[in-house]
């Protein structure tokens, strides 16, 4: 079982990358945004419930997948560092239940310009497996706030994993990125379900 975590600000091409990644692997993408749309229509955002819930449903699908057969599962965050529940603790608390279940854990952080991630913030693929960022005004102006107000990449040791990755994902294709991932840990070789 591995457990790959791809980390980074919103367009940035985490999901786009888990696909490519997914299709190279044969490893299972579980994507931030199945859980966050699923509860919205009930539970806006700014409730507690809809993050209890979205917490709930993620933690107990973690504790299946980790004992589960599958190859491994692919999972996009994005993380605000530097803040009292921007993400730390679900990190350290999602990657010490698949270590407990005996996986190997990989961290991949993704970056990628302000002006890069407006640009694909429009794409087919995007506004397809994500409903919310639909309303285009609404999900640039979130962009453009988190980008400005947050820290969305680590620093330096912050994310101490012996299987970590930072990648620059500007003027690369999903497939290049994911091809890179693949190299740097060793999987390209290998035929797919077997990486």
């Amino acid at each position: 079982m591995k457990f790959v975590l791809l980390l980074g600000p919103q367009a940035v091409g985490k999901m786009t990358i888990g696909q490519e990644l997914e299709r190279l692997t044969g490893m299972k993408l579980f994507h931030n945004h199945q859980t966050i749309d699923l509860l919205l229509p009930y539970f806006d955002f700014s409730k507690p419930a809809h993050h209890r819930l979205k917490d709930l449903i993620r933690r107990e699908m973690f504790k299946e997948m980790a004992v589960s057969d599958l190859e491994g599962v692919l999972f996009t965050f994005l993380c605000l560092f530097g803040v009292e529940g921007g993400g730390i603790e679900f990190i350290e608390e999602t990657v010490a239940l698949f270590e407990e279940a005996g996986a190997d854990v990989y961290i991949v952080e993704l970056e990628a310009s302000v002006a890069t991630r407006l640009a694909r913030n429009t794409t087919e693929n995007r506004l397809t497996h994500k409903f919310t960022k639909r309303d285009l005004a609404a999900s640039e102006n979130d962009l453009l706030e988190t980008a400005d107000g947050y820290r969305t990449s680590s620093l330096p040791g912050e994310l101490p994993y012996p299987n970590y990755l930072r990648l620059d994902t500007e003027g690369r294709s999903a497939a290049e990125s994911a091809e890179a991932i693949c190299a740097h840990f060793g999987w390209s070789d290998l035929p797919v379900g077997q990486k």
